[in-house]
């Protein structure tokens, strides 16, 4: 990607185990799983899932805490998911996903209708964890 404007490059969640996350994203949610390989031959320090062409989620071990260092009281960030992170994505999956997440028994919440977001008013959207607590909204507009 060769365009400069700013936009979202990852987000990182702690997760206790990166593999069973990665696996939660790609097989419930319908996300691609990149590095899940290399992660399990302890060749990079974890997995993460694809969420567009130029977006990802980075499965963060919280046995990396310690090495959390960048900044003062990242260490203390391990364990504290942020408040959610939403998704929005075409109407037909929306409606796959939220299939998906029924059949694996994920606990969802009802659908919202007409919630101002980036893009403007969505039509639908609905909230649920996954397996490490993390929220996560899901959405669709037009």
């Amino acid at each position: 990607m060769t365009d400069n404007t700013t936009r979202l490059d990852h987000v990182v969640l702690w997760v206790r185990d990166p593999l069973a996350a990665a696996r939660f994203y790609e097989e419930a949610v319908g996300l691609e799983a990149l590095g899940v390989t290399e992660y399990a031959a302890g060749q990079v320090s974890f997995p993460s899932v694809r969420l567009n062409e130029e977006t990802i989620l980075d499965l963060a071990p919280l046995t990396m805490a310690p090495r959390m260092t960048m900044v003062p009281g990242a260490v203390e960030s391990a364990g504290h998911p942020v408040n959610h992170v939403c998704l929005a994505m075409p109407e037909d999956r929306f409606d796959a996903l939220r299939a998906r997440l029924a059949e694996r028994s994920v606990p969802v919440s009802g659908i919202s209708h007409d919630l101002l977001g980036a893009r403007g008013t969505a039509r639908r959207s609905f909230y649920f964890r996954d397996p490490d607590g993390n929220v996560l909204e899901v959405r669709h507009y037009g």
